[in-house]
């Protein structure tokens, strides 16, 4: 087949591909992609092809296995998504058992209080200073800054250094970021 002769096959052949792929795919764009995958192999492959094959059979076979591989895919992209989905139902599920069971005047039992005190204490002496004047003195980063005479940065520096410290000492009791920021006064 010539070039003339796939263009004539091409123009006539073009839009009931289509229709036939989006049968399946049940997207347009999808189906004429596909088609149009399945035109270029054909070019590429044609003088593999026995002399008098049917090219209209063959090119139809070649977009039925690429619908077959896009379906499969979706059939994979929907698994994923069904496992994803689930995992985060499972999460969410988690996350309201703990606050449906979640007792507030247990929040305030000594030893927590005890531990947050303990976590805060264990502080670098500045970084402790800063958190403290911001979380429960209520001081903006400026007036932290101006009366330690360190930079905005600075306090910014210490008071995440501050959180993460905080949190990391305090994860085995699986207190939201809510609760332990009202434990330290934030």
């Amino acid at each position: 087949m010539d070039l003339r002769q796939f263009n004539d096959f091409f123009s006539e052949c073009r839009q009931g591909f289509i229709r036939f792929a989006a049968a399946y795919v049940h997207d347009e764009m999808a189906a004429e992609d596909i088609v149009m995958e399945a035109f270029m192999y054909y070019w590429d492959n044609r003088e593999n092809l026995p002399e008098g094959a049917n090219v209209q059979a063959y090119v139809l076979t070649v977009i039925k296995h690429k619908c077959i591989d896009y379906l499969r895919h979706e059939q994979v992209s929907e698994e994923v998504c069904g496992e994803l989905y689930q995992l985060y139902s499972w999460e969410l599920s988690t996350r309201l058992a703990a606050l449906e069971n979640f007792e507030p005047s247990a929040l305030f039992t000594d030893e927590i209080q005890n531990l947050a005190g303990k976590a805060l204490e264990s502080l670098p002496e500045q970084t402790r200073r800063v958190f403290v004047m911001s979380r429960r003195e209520n001081m903006s980063h400026r007036e932290i800054a101006e009366q330690l005479g360190i930079s905005i940065k600075g306090v910014e520096f210490h008071i995440t250094k501050a959180n993460k410290h905080l949190r990391a000492m305090l994860k085995d009791y699986l207190l939201p970021s809510v609760v332990l920021a009202y434990l330290l006064g934030v």
